[in-house]
């Protein structure tokens, strides 16, 4: 038998160590997303919480290019469409108040429709699960100079300017953001303040979520990172000044961090700003029907549900986000009270990731 000298053994021997896989989740984790975000380049924050128990909070990579800023689980972003939820949670908190309904036509908050047949037809739960059947006519292309700094208002107004729907309120999905710039609109007439302030008071500070913060004219400018594209092999900023309709900030202008998102996410579940069941009754789908035969998920209000099937088996909610250079996701399993927020600079494949994630949570455990 040929024996084995010590250098062969000790080769061996470390040789056994880089290839032994994570011993736990966090380990994992932190493998993955190392590989993913230099830590010269713009990059991502990641969180995993189960319960109260944080099982992973982490940054990569530079929130600011120029400053040299690192990302960490406090580090702003701007979430994109996830911004929705919070716009469709306050409509919830007024309806709950008695100050609205979801079966209220738009005809009762705005008057200037051009066609006044159809502001009577869509009602706001229709904009509420993106089921209005109202083009998105805005010239966005062509006046890309003048949406870089258009409101919501200024979003909203050429939809108000349609003769005809495409389908029937409530009859098929169509996803809108300026649906969700009229919703701010008609949170500003409700409660007879800014939206973003209602929001705020009303939910940022309940939660606990004191540094987030929502676009208000002004981008944001101490504290939060940079969005940025890679364009010939050079990153370049890309986010508020250079991405038209930044400035819309019903459908995409909430600004946080992962650590506070996970305050979000359990305000909603304790009941902080709104009823258990009123939260339960929003990530639940409107019309299953209009999504059976098209989309593997369907919606609620803002909220996308996808139902338990295989390989998991359980009931995901969530919302993604992409605007200008970033992305970013925000999932829950209710039934397991998980919640997985990555929030990144740089465009991404959100999907992957996020079956990156559940995969490991499924390898180590953390779904049982």
């Amino acid at each position: 038998m040929k024996k084995l000298t010590f250098p062969t053994l000790l080769l061996l021997a470390l040789t056994a160590c880089q290839e032994a896989p994570p011993a736990s989740f966090s380990g994992a984790m932190d493998t993955y997303f190392s590989e993913q975000f230099p830590e010269n380049e713009p990059g991502a924050a990641v969180l995993v919480m189960k319960g109260e128990d944080i099982l992973f909070s982490k940054g990569y990579g530079l929130a600011d290019m120029e400053t040299k800023e690192k990302i960490t689980p406090n580090t702003l972003f701007n979430l994109g469409s996830i911004s929705k939820t919070f716009v469709a949670n306050g409509i919830l908190i007024l309806k709950d108040e008695g100050k609205l309904t979801l079966d209220d036509s738009l005809s009762m908050y705005f008057t200037d429709f051009r066609n006044p047949d159809i502001a009577r037809k869509v009602r706001i739960v229709h904009l509420l699960s993106h089921t209005s059947g109202l083009p998105d006519i805005r010239p966005v292309d062509e006046d890309s100079i003048f949406f870089l700094t258009a409101k919501d208002e200024e979003n909203f107004a050429p939809i108000k300017n349609n003769d005809s729907l495409h389908f029937e309120p409530g009859e098929h999905f169509e996803y809108s953001n300026p649906a969700y710039n009229g919703l701010a609109l008609i949170i500003e007439k409700v409660a007879g303040e800014k939206w973003q302030d209602f929001i705020r008071n009303r939910i940022l500070l309940p939660s606990d979520m004191p540094t987030s913060t929502i676009t208000d004219g002004p981008h944001p400018e101490q504290g939060v990172s940079h969005g940025y594209v890679k364009k010939g092999g050079v990153y370049q900023e890309y986010d508020y000044g250079e991405y038209p309709t930044f400035a819309a900030s019903g459908n995409g202008g909430v600004w946080s961090s992962v650590n506070e998102l996970a305050h979000y996410e359990l305000a909603m579940r304790n009941g902080a700003f709104l009823d258990k069941s009123t939260i339960a009754a929003s990530q639940r789908p409107f019309a299953p029907d209009n999504w059976a035969d098209t989309l593997p998920h369907q919606v609620g209000y803002s909220w996308f549900v996808e139902l338990p099937a295989p390989p998991l088996n359980l009931k995901k909610v969530y919302h993604t986000g992409s605007q200008g250079g970033f992305r970013a996701f925000f999932l829950a399993i209710p039934a397991r009270e998980i919640l997985y927020v990555a929030l990144f600079n740089q465009p991404v494949e959100v999907e992957e990731i996020m079956d990156k994630g559940l995969e490991l949570m499924k390898e180590f455990g953390v779904l049982e």
